[in-house]
């Protein structure tokens, strides 16, 4: 996967935000304030993409993915990071963004939801 097509697949979601953290070196997507999808490197200068995901299904995917791991700065249990070299599909990418999208939505208030999706 390419951060390139990884940026506009999460700016196309409906009042996602981009903006850059300086101490993380990563790019943050938000919706309502909220992190969903964040693009960086690890300690080795790979470059990662971490998402929100259920736990029971982060656990799956870990298991069938090498390339997915833990939340890299994140919850543990709650994140995910992925290299961007690991050998997932590109529909499985968009899933797991839109996946953490939603998971950061449902959870932000009533009023918020309806300014992003009237």
């Amino acid at each position: 996967m390419n951060k390139q097509k990884l940026e506009s697949y999460c700016l196309n979601l409906p009042g996602s935000v981009h903006d850059y953290q300086t101490d993380w070196e990563a790019d943050r997507y938000q919706v309502g304030g909220k992190i969903f999808a964040m693009i960086g490197c690890d300690p080795a200068g790979k470059s990662i993409l971490t998402v929100k995901c259920d736990p029971h299904r982060s656990e799956e995917l870990r298991e069938n993915y090498t390339g997915v791991i833990p939340g890299y700065y994140m919850n543990k249990s709650h994140w995910i990071s992925i290299y961007f070299d690991a050998n997932i599909p590109d529909e499985i990418w968009e899933k797991l963004i839109f996946h953490s999208y939603e998971l950061v939505f449902q959870k932000l208030p009533k009023k918020i939801q309806k300014q992003v999706k009237p």
